[in-house]
């Protein structure tokens, strides 16, 4: 069975794959910033915990990348504004040690405030610039 052929069934010409354009509504962006050689700062957010990577969109792979659970025995809560700082330098330290300088920032449909602003302003501060 090939993907996207038919499966002899007349009801089923409607199920076919849609355009790739149209499956994210950022996948655009993603690619076209991938071809001009920017990396992505992507930013995850929990009640708990924060996440952040730098993806190379163009190979899929994650250049370098940290959290609140990698160091949970230093901090006790990881859902503030003070380890949203943290995740943010280490990240941007990360990313320099890898010869990464200029990125994107992917905040993932989140608003730029409170956490994904501060972890943001810490990896400006820390040397990436986007």
């Amino acid at each position: 069975l090939l993907p996207g052929a038919p499966l002899g069934n007349a009801a089923a010409a409607h199920r076919m794959p849609a355009a790739v354009s149209m499956r994210h509504k950022d996948f655009v962006n993603r690619v076209t910033r991938s071809l001009e050689g920017r990396l992505r700062l992507c930013v995850h957010r929990t009640n708990n915990h924060i996440y952040a990577q730098v993806v190379d969109d163009s190979k899929g792979f994650i250049v370098a990348s940290a959290s609140t659970i990698e160091r949970a025995e230093d901090t006790e809560y990881g859902g503030n504004c003070e380890a949203a700082v943290d995740v943010g330098k280490r990240v941007a330290e990360r990313a320099i040690e890898k010869g990464v300088q200029k990125v994107w920032f992917d905040r993932n449909g989140r608003k730029y405030h409170g956490r994904i602003a501060a972890l943001a302003d810490a990896a400006r501060e820390a040397g990436l610039s986007f």
